[in-house]
């Protein structure tokens, strides 16, 4: 019986997603009608519940919409959406920045009541299973042994490295519990990595723009960062990354692979192994922020960089802090030949993690619970991304792009180059409208006509009209 209802859970996500990439693909237009459910019942031999769950899929994405007594007809249109931004072309130099000022600005304006939060990066409580979380720590306390009170190792609670390393098959690596280390969350880890990797005045690659808090932490630590040219599609550079290697201008590398923070681009599966086999040739090591993988919008999950590590010289960084649970901080990494280090510095900094949290997150893989609401939660937020995208088509002002990510939470507008973003943000906060300024995503005296906005919401009548009045306000308002 089991099988049964699973070949038909597969049915109906297969025929889904070939009507999805006829759509995005253009080989069937908007407004042209779909097939009945009949037909699609006898052409791929299924019961009509599966044709309808298919059906309902594609709804929920706002990809087709259903016409009373007339049928279904596909919605999704290209031609409503904004231009792609160009290709960044960072300075090679980094200028000073007071970007501590203006993260804070940002950081102060959350929680606040009535506000907008468009600056988070991270889906809104109520895209969250909060109930069964709660559920699943509070058994998590009945059933460790000590009530969760004592030190795990180092290393991190076996259990949950086990399940990581499982879950890690989606993507095609090579991965035992033996290789991973637990964290509090994914920033924690990148820390831990650049700790062990670099010394004071060494030079990180990144993309550019990149999350602010790579930024910082690099500031922190007294690196260098060299911002490479990225795609809004396709991310980095392989050119650029090719010719700072040749010149020696690099220590190691912080890439975002798979939907960027704030571009959401993600590396082809071919620019992967290209950027591992020269960083290889180099002997320069990679941490790999991976925190937004299994966030996607296609049938099934991106590689890594670290699939294609033979070197062990990918350091693999993870976490649910943007999927499932902000305020556990349960993160990991994978640190190829640098796990020595990597657990000296976890000792050095925090000895162990919360054992709660770790069962929790270890009892959520290993039932299937989340890649359940990852199931869910990815149809939302693709859905949020068209509304999102079709709303600034319309109301933002003419020549605005933004990009067209294909999996995480944040979307980058680039606005007219007159538009200063920062003194908009000013203007926004009288509105209780908060966003994150595109001068907080770079070193450089650049971006300041762009901005970074969270779709993970839920969507209502209230953030539609608040974003259209976003819109209304940059076109309408003079911030020359």
């Amino acid at each position: 019986m089991k099988a049964k209802a699973a070949k038909a859970d597969f049915a109906y996500l297969r025929i889904a997603d070939t009507i999805e990439e006829q759509i995005l693909n253009g080989t069937l237009e908007p407004g042209q009608k779909l097939p009945s459910i009949r037909t699609i019942c006898r052409e791929y031999g299924i019961s009509q519940n599966t044709a309808l769950s298919a059906y309902h899929t594609l709804e929920i994405k706002l990809l087709i919409e259903s016409r009373p007594q007339s049928g279904y007809f596909v919605r999704f249109s290209k031609r409503r959406l904004p231009s792609l931004p160009a290709v960044t072309n960072p300075a090679a130099i980094a200028h000073d920045a007071d970007n501590d000022r203006i993260v804070q600005a940002v950081y102060e304006s959350l929680g606040e009541e009535g506000h907008l939060p468009l600056a988070l990066g991270f889906p809104a409580n109520g895209l969250l299973p909060v109930a069964k979380l709660n559920k699943s720590l509070a058994q998590a306390a009945r059933s460790l042994n000590g009530s969760a009170v004592s030190y795990e190792k180092t290393e991190g609670n076996e259990r949950l490295r086990q399940q990581i390393a499982r879950w890690s098959f989606a993507m095609e690596a090579n991965l035992s519990s033996s290789d991973i280390i637990t964290t509090n969350g994914c920033l924690n880890a990148i820390s831990y990595c650049l700790m062990a990797i670099t010394k004071k005045g060494d030079t990180v690659a990144m993309e550019s723009p990149v999350s602010f808090g790579m930024l910082q932490l690099a500031e922190v630590l007294g690196l260098k960062v060299l911002e490479l040219p990225t795609d809004p599609q396709t991310g980095v550079d392989i050119n650029a990354l090719e010719d700072a290697l040749r010149k020696g201008q690099i220590n190691c590398c912080l890439f975002i692979s798979n939907f960027s923070n704030p571009l959401g681009s993600c590396m082809p599966d071919e620019h992967k192994k290209q950027a591992v086999q020269l960083l290889t040739n180099y002997s320069i090591p990679l941490i790999e922020n991976d925190i937004n993988g299994d966030v996607y919008f296609g049938s099934k999950r991106a590689k890594s960089c670290k699939t294609y590590d033979e070197a062990g010289l990918v350091l693999w960084c993870g976490s649910v802090s943007k999927t499932l649970a902000p305020g556990y901080r349960v993160g990991w990494v994978a640190p190829g030949k640098f796990k020595a280090e990597l657990n000296r510095m976890k000792r050095y900094h925090t000895i162990s993690n919360a054992s709660l949290t770790q069962a929790v997150i270890a009892d959520f893989l290993e039932t299937g619970r989340y890649e359940k609401h990852l199931r869910k939660l990815r149809q939302t937020l693709q859905a949020n991304l068209h509304q999102y995208s079709t709303t600034i088509a319309e109301y933002f002002p003419e020549g605005t792009s933004a990009s067209r990510p294909q999996g995480g939470f944040v979307l980058w507008v680039v606005l007219p180059e007159e538009i200063d973003t920062m003194l908009l943000y000013e203007k926004c906060l009288q509105a209780k409208i908060g966003f994150a300024p595109g001068r907080i995503f770079t070193l450089q005296n650049q971006y300041n006509n762009c901005l970074r906005l969270n779709y993970g919401l839920i969507w209502n009548d209230k953030l539609k009209n608040d974003l259209q009045y976003l819109g209304e306000l940059i076109s309408n308002v003079n911030l020359i």
